[in-house]
């Protein structure tokens, strides 16, 4: 069967998702401090880090996308072998890169066949369709 890559719209619907869900996670994480008199601030730190810099990549290497991308019936997947998720350290690259480039990452989705962004050819990964 031949794998369909995700388009521009399904994309941008995961990141959209991955936002309000990186919104949630702040608020209930501020709500278990508001819970005690006082949080050290190394706690607040390792939050802030899980929350906004692994929550990504460690969800793409693992199960293969994010929230945002479950919902939006779409993996990611590596190009040499679409049956198998990135690793750890090539969907944390993936992630900065897209972070530090934002939309014109994505934007670049729409110039090419495999329809890869650039953090896509820069951690040799491909965003497939699930359905």
């Amino acid at each position: 069967m031949e794998k369909k890559y995700a388009i521009l719209p399904d994309r941008i619907k995961a990141v959209v998702i991955d936002g309000i869900v990186l919104v949630a996670l702040m608020f209930v994480i501020t709500e278990i401090f508001a819970l005690f008199d006082e949080v050290p601030v190394f706690f607040r730190i390792i939050a802030f880090i899980f929350i906004f810099v692994l929550y990504d990549p460690i969800l793409t290497a693992r199960y293969g996308g994010t929230v945002g991308h479950s919902f939006s019936n779409i993996v990611v997947k590596r190009e040499e072998d679409h049956n198998k998720n990135i690793s750890l350290h090539k969907a944390l690259i993936r992630f900065l890169i897209k972070f530090l480039l934002g939309w014109i990452s994505l934007i670049t989705v729409t110039g090419n066949k495999k329809r890869k962004a650039i953090h896509d050819f820069a951690a040799g990964s491909i965003v497939i369709e699930t359905k």
